[in-house]
């Protein structure tokens, strides 16, 4: 016989790993103990040499579904006098290495016992097992005990710990298990905040059925959800103050969906799967379900908790699901702060007493190639990390807008989960309030700080304060080396390559503002190789808004007569702006291009939220018009610049309606970049081509642009584990500083 002491680094904790190892252990007749630790899991066993082999080659290729193995280490050890095998309790070694389980959709067989009037759980909110239910949301610190997290608030009652203690049941070490006799509870309160008698979730329904709008508390927040009729959505508009942004659709299962959107099987796996995101999904008519999307695509996801299974019921098909906040601030996570602030909004609060530890919205994905495609990374994806070549431990702070930060530690990213925008002083405490936690949770504490350039971020002052107060080295990353370095790491891309950076806005190395960018380099260092003409924002931070006043600038650029606008107010002012120059920063930004065209093409002239000009043209576009612009290209000190001006003036005068010459406009683009890239690859010898930055969120160009590239013989690369848009800056700003970073140097 031998003992072999086995060392597991992963993913282990709340997945079902200790489980799974008993009963593998029993099926092979060992002895010995297995418990949590800081970096995992430890094990000791004593049997046959062979069979002990055996067991560890299972252990790393057939672990449970939920749990992620990153590394299993074992050495033989003495025999200890076991006395069959047990699981003993976890070890603190003072430091922690131990990755996190993101919160986990509700499983078949927990839907099935909420649903059966025999089971004890039946129509229990918060029935969960070790497959399903609140991980991340709920953790204080680790290790993953009940002690660590918001559930050691209830008790377990003796049946539940049966069934906790039980190698048989399914709820075998499933520490937030509960049930009516012991967990958290519901209870419904009215618009005013008074109780009221009878089941909390049957008199939520009944609000809702009747036309109310009604906040619901979930896992990581609170939902504001209605039924998706126009008048009911519209009122909740006026209340949220979200005028024109689309909401996302809760459906009660794969059918309803269907019946508004078209659904392909990898979209079919995505809903269905244990992260249960919001899908981004082609509506079955374009035109329809305005009142919730202006565009031809609608946000849908399927019930991920208990609570949600019960609210749909059998005779409710589809809810508006959206954060409960008020534009512009943080996702409600607590019961006081939600009839505190949402008291003029929701009609009603289906609450429960089992406290948010962390706040944590719902994802947001396309499937693109076959494969998520992030646009919004949180619930069910956070805190996975991104397996990256790092060794130190690093904080980078991200930008502005879609705001994230990144700790690092030894190979492994933690990128954060969606903050919003880092605009007002409740997102700010939230975003560092994150930080601390993700800090403890991890045991990281940095050596070393990223930010951005921006000198007037909210990150960027948050990272030179913490620099100066921790002392530690602070290194400022050029926004878009940021994307392009998110976008390598993302690939798992060392050495040099090319980045097509579109995005609206940046801050350059020269001051200007940038978005239009081809780089070349790595994480260490790049040069600007490629750009597009800049176009003048008349009135500053109004032109982000007012996007009739690029396009104003856009005509004017390219001597034509920008009269189409005359009727704007202000038109005679920033008409005299353009002429002078006064208040009219250049930007290179390739959203500001789009915001051009969509208010020339008289898609949009005011925007009533960031990249709608953008979203709205492409939703017109022509998908099978394939005539494209003339354009040209300027080599202005060595940038291969492309001249938009011949485009726009075409664009202008094409007597074409708006949907044939949006596509022609992007089509323009998708030829312009090819030219543009293979001839920066033909100079620098670079082949491998990253895509990075908000505009890459546009599926018209994703559908066409990679395979352009390719037929100029190039490598393209994309995102799939972060996101495009700035919330994926955060990653390359730590890869950035590692690249650069001199142990008791300066970044």
């Amino acid at each position: 016989m031998t003992a072999v002491r086995i060392e597991v680094k992963g993913i282990v904790q709340g997945v079902g790993f200790r489980p799974f190892v008993h009963r593998l252990v029993k099926r092979w007749g060992f002895t010995g103990w297995v418990r949590n630790t800081s970096y995992g899991a430890e094990l000791e066993l004593c049997g046959a040499g062979r069979a002990l082999l055996l067991f560890i080659d299972e252990l790393k290729n057939n672990p449970p579904p939920l749990a992620l193995i990153e590394g299993v280490e074992y050495r033989e050890v003495e025999p200890g006098d076991y006395g069959g095998f047990e699981i003993i309790p976890s070890r603190d070694a003072g430091h922690m290495e131990t990755l996190v389980s993101p919160d986990v959709g509700i499983c078949a067989d927990c839907r099935r016992e909420l649903l059966d009037v025999n089971d004890r759980r039946y129509h229990y909110p918060f029935i969960n097992c070790t497959n399903c239910g609140p991980r991340f949301t709920i953790i204080k610190s680790v290790p993953y005990d009940r002690a660590s997290t918001s559930m050691a608030a209830f008790p377990m009652c003796p049946d539940c710990a049966r069934e906790f203690g039980d190698i048989e049941d399914r709820r075998y070490h499933a520490q937030p298990d509960c049930c009516p006799a012991c967990g958290p509870r519901c209870f419904y309160l009215d618009g005013r905040g008074k109780a009221l008698a009878g089941d909390a979730v049957e008199l939520a329904r009944e609000d809702i059925k009747a036309g109310k709008i009604v906040c619901i508390k979930g896992l990581g927040g609170m939902h504001l959800a209605c039924l998706p009729e126009p008048d009911i959505v519209n009122g909740l508009r006026r209340r949220k103050r979200r005028d024109e942004k689309p909401f996302a659709v809760m459906c009660r299962d794969l059918d309803c969906a269907r019946r508004l959107c078209r659904v392909t099987g990898a979209e079919a796996a995505a809903l269905e799967s244990f992260r249960k995101p919001i899908v981004l999904l082609d509506k079955l008519d374009p035109a329809s379900l305005m009142h919730l999307s202006e565009n031809g695509s609608l946000g849908v996801m399927l019930p991920y908790t208990p609570l949600h299974v019960l609210l749909f019921g059998s005779d409710i098909d589809c809810l508006v699901m959206t954060s409960a906040n008020i534009s512009d601030t943080p996702i409600v996570s607590g019961n006081g702060q939600a009839l505190r602030e949402l008291g003029g909004v929701a009609d009603g609060f289906l609450l429960h007493d089992r406290e948010i530890q962390t706040k944590c919205d719902d994802s947001l994905i396309r499937i693109y190639a076959g494969r998520d495609y992030p646009l919004r990374r949180s619930r069910g994806y956070v805190p996975y990390p991104v397996t990256v070549p790092v060794e130190r431990m690093l904080l980078a702070c991200g930008a502005e807008q879609k705001a994230s930060f990144c700790l690092t530690k030894r190979g492994h990213a933690f990128p954060s989960q969606h903050m919003g925008d880092l605009k007002n002083a409740e997102t700010l405490d939230n975003w560092e309030a994150q930080i601390e936690h993700f800090s403890k949770l991890f045991d990281i504490r940095p050596e070393a700080v990223a930010c951005d350039m921006h000198p007037d971020y909210l990150s960027t002052a948050y990272a030179e304060e913490r620099a100066g107060r921790d002392g530690i080295p602070l290194l400022k990353v050029q926004h878009h080396h940021a994307h392009m370095a998110a976008c390598m790491a993302d690939n798992g891309l060392e050495g040099e390559c090319l980045g097509l950076i579109w995005d609206g806005t940046g801050y350059g190395t020269d001051g200007t503002i940038w978005g239009g960018e081809v780089l070349a380099g790595g994480y260490g260092s790049f040069t600007r190789a490629g750009s597009i003409r800049p176009i003048a924002l008349a009135g500053g931070d109004a032109a982000i808004d007012g996007i009739w006043r690029v396009g104003a600038a856009a005509l004017a650029s390219s001597g034509l007569d920008a009269g189409m606008f005359s009727g704007e107010e202000g038109f005679g002012t920033v008409m005299r702006m353009l002429e002078s120059g006064t208040n009219s920063p250049l930007s290179s930004g390739m959203g500001r291009l789009f915001d051009a065209a969509a208010a020339i093409l008289g898609i949009k002239r005011r925007a009533g939220y960031q990249g709608q000009g953008a979203v709205l043209l492409e939703a017109a576009a022509d998908a099978q018009e394939t005539g494209r612009y003339p354009y040209g290209f300027e080599d202005a000190s060595g940038v291969l610049t492309l001249d938009w001006r011949g485009m726009v003036r075409a664009m202008a005068l094409d007597g074409a309606g708006a949907g044939a010459r949006a596509a022609k406009f992007m089509n323009t683009l998708i030829s312009a970049a090819a030219e543009q890239l293979a001839r920066i690859s033909r100079a620098s010898g670079l082949r491998r081509v990253v895509l990075s930055g908000g505009v890459f969120q546009n599926m018209y160009i994703m559908n066409r642009l990679p395979a352009r590239l390719r037929a100029e013989g190039l490598e393209v690369y994309c995102h799939s584990r972060v996101s495009a848009n700035d919330e994926g800056v955060s990653l390359g700003q730590a890869m950035v500083l590692e690249e650069n970073y001199v142990p008791g140097g300066t970044a």
